[in-house]
């Protein structure tokens, strides 16, 4: 990649500057500090000032477990040098994390594809808006694009993919577990990668039993490769595992499932209930997000919410319920997990099957525009009209990226390691059909893959990328 930059400097300095103006453009006039951002700083700041890992609830700070500490250290980390809730120091931070995972995707491309195919990735990273609106928020996003694009990166160098003679792949592997690590520290779904990578070196494993030619890696190499990775995941955990153990009495290596502490009510009948229904981020928005504590309109629910005129009138008795004091009892949670058992028995497969492939479509295709003032509900065509084109532009920009990701898929299949990413991309999207709420930002950690493959359709045609010996 050195060589590459020295050759073309000229191309990436000036996409660098493109893609640096498009983020800056972001940060100055679309900042994202949501509810969660907040969360997460007064972590860092409890952190940072009084020495306690918690939330400030009625003044007094409480101990937490409901989110992973990497994001809290990171914003601790900008708080104790620009100022407590210096949120700009924060974006412009995170907008250098996104330029070197720009540089880490055509890096990917390089050594997958061409130098060619390096630049025309670098620069559908840089120029893309979803990654450059996500830099510009204060959430956890950006920072897991790095590490996730890091690993990937890593563990290709110790496949040998792109390289003559692979650099020491033991700390090379290593380094991919550790960039795991980093990544399930940020948010738990992380480990979808340890997952993946894990399950393709399992299938390298395999094929090296079963071949006598000697053409595959050494059986021992990819075993010690899975090793260094899982223990390099692993280690970054141990302080928080031991930290919960000490502090809460808990075992917990990652966080609650529904991100709860200890004392907060976990509502299963009215997240099972939702999953009987929810197929689209408007309703995380309209419905799934405001309880507790908001009110709820039942007219905002699908008509696949009911399956008959008895269970509209049914629901409409627990949203009436639920009104009074936005309250969720464990005597409502459980009504509503009675009426999710009813729904579920006369439909399994609509549960277990069409609404997480509708959820996981949902996901991948709605346009990504949740972090601005647009309707969600843009299809209604009743939105201002500046916020209805740009959800109108970004869903149609999203469409062509994914449809030149899959035609890019298509033309590189054959490619060495091209299957680790497509068992990432089926693991993960698996993962978020299993959801009740569906959000378009958890698919952006697979949109590094989504760029390279692009960048694979737009190039000339490639060499075929082999390993060489672990």
């Amino acid at each position: 990649m050195r060589e590459l930059l020295r050759k073309k400097a000229r191309f990436f300095v000036a996409a660098s500057l493109a893609a640096l103006s498009l983020r800056l453009i972001f940060v100055f006039r679309f900042p994202g500090v949501v509810d969660d951002s907040r969360l997460y700083a007064n972590i860092a700041e409890n952190w940072l000032q009084h020495g306690i890992y918690g939330v400030t609830n009625s003044g007094v700070i409480m101990p937490t477990l409901s989110r992973l500490p990497g994001y809290p250290a990171f914003l601790a980390a900008i708080f104790a040098i620009f100022g407590i809730e210096n949120f700009r120091a924060v974006l412009l931070v995170q907008v250098l994390f996104d330029l070197a995972t720009c540089f880490l995707i055509a890096d990917l491309a390089r050594r997958f594809l061409s130098d060619r195919a390096a630049q025309t990735a670098f620069l559908l990273a840089g120029l893309c808006p979803f990654l450059a609106n996500y830099a510009a928020s204060a959430l956890t996003e950006t920072l897991e694009i790095f590490f996730t694009t890091l690993a990937l990166n890593l563990a290709f160098r110790g496949l040998g993919v792109g390289e003559s003679v692979p650099a020491r792949p033991p700390l090379v592997w290593l380094g991919s577990g550790l960039s795991i690590g980093a990544g399930i520290l940020l948010r738990p779904d992380g480990g979808i990668l340890l997952a993946a990578i894990g399950g393709y070196l399992l299938i390298l494993l395999t094929r090296s039993l079963r071949s006598a030619s000697g053409a595959h890696a050494l059986p021992s190499r990819i075993v010690l490769a899975g090793l260094l990775v899982g223990a390099g995941a692993a280690a970054p955990l141990i302080p928080w595992t031991l930290r919960n153990l000490h502090t809460l009495h808990r075992f917990e290596p990652l966080a609650p499932r529904y991100a709860n502490d200890s004392d907060e009510l976990v509502m299963t009948g009215f997240n099972r209930w939702v999953k009987t229904w929810m197929a689209d981020y408007v309703s995380v928005q309209e419905i799934y997000w405001n309880v507790p504590g908001e009110e709820i309109d039942v007219t905002r629910l699908p008509s696949r919410a009911f399956d008959s005129q008895q269970q509209r009138e049914q629901t409409s008795t627990l949203f009436a319920d639920y009104n009074r004091d936005h309250d969720m009892s464990p005597e409502l949670d459980s009504r509503f997990a009675a009426l999710a058992a009813t729904r579920i028995q006369a439909a399994p497969l609509r549960y277990y099957l069409w609404l997480p492939a509708v959820r996981i479509a949902d996901m991948w295709l709605r346009p990504r525009t949740e972090l601005f003032p647009s309707d969600p509900r843009w299809w209604e065509f009743n939105d201002d009209g500046r916020w209805l084109a740009v959800s109108l532009a970004f869903g149609l920009l999203n469409l062509i990226y994914v449809a030149m990701a899959a035609a890019g898929l298509a033309r590189s299949r054959e490619f060495f390691g091209i299957g680790l990413f497509v068992l990432l991309l089926l693991l993960r999207s698996a993962f978020l059909g299993a959801l009740e709420n569906p959000e378009p930002r958890y698919t952006l950690e697979c949109y590094p893959i989504v760029l390279l493959l692009a960048a694979a359709l737009l190039s000339p045609c490639p060499h075929k990328p082999t390993s060489s010996k672990m």
